[in-house]
């Protein structure tokens, strides 16, 4: 009788679309920054006073300035035997740019959710907006200096987040723990995607 061989799935494509999505001023423009190995693109505006009663900066009085489309960086690292290049878009934090949000997710793998234990409720419209679209995605806990510290399983009951999903916490200024992120999430949408994680 044959042996069974361990199973392989395809190889990763060379070029992988990711979103970061979350809050706003949660950390999206500092993790694509922190990360990537090209100069970012940013498309950053200052806050004005036309933003007063629109913007909540409540948790978040020392932001000066907002993405209004997107931010984008790259960042290339091996991952299971190949080079794995990812192509990071950041999304718009504010509701009323969440309609740049379908034309950022389409071709995209997965997406990451960035979380600010201060604004936990900041990033339920991002997880049920993957969810909805069936979108792999991991949850990460951007840990703000000063801010209440509370374990992976505490924020996971506070979000009400499926086992299924993975949680993390990270600091979106520190370019390994961003790298990790996006690790956990490759790994995670592959498991998503063709049902278990690649033999190495």
């Amino acid at each position: 009788m044959r042996s069974e061989l361990p199973r392989r799935h395809p190889a990763l494509p060379p070029a992988i679309k990711i979103l970061i999505a979350g809050g706003f001023g949660v950390g999206k423009t500092t993790l694509v920054g922190s990360v990537s190995e090209i100069t970012p693109l940013r498309t950053e505006e200052m806050l004005t006073d036309r933003g007063i009663g629109v913007d909540d900066l409540e948790g978040v009085e020392d932001k000066r300035d907002t993405t209004v489309a997107m931010d984008f960086g790259r960042i290339t690292f091996p991952f299971r035997g190949q080079n794995c290049r990812l192509y990071l878009f950041g999304t718009p934090g504010q509701e009323r740019f969440w309609f740049l949000w379908d034309e950022l997710a389409l071709g995209s793998v997965g997406a990451v959710v960035l979380a600010d234990t201060r604004r936990l409720a900041d990033c339920f419209p991002a997880i049920d907006y993957f969810e909805r679209r069936e979108t792999p995605f991991v949850v990460a806990v951007n840990c703000f200096e000063g801010a209440r510290r509370f374990s992976a399983e505490e924020i996971r009951d506070g979000l009400a987040l499926p086992e299924a999903v993975p949680l993390t916490l990270c600091d979106a200024r520190e370019r390994q723990s961003s790298k990790q992120v996006l690790i956990r999430l490759v790994e995670h949408a592959t498991r998503v995607k063709f049902g278990a994680v690649p033999v190495s």
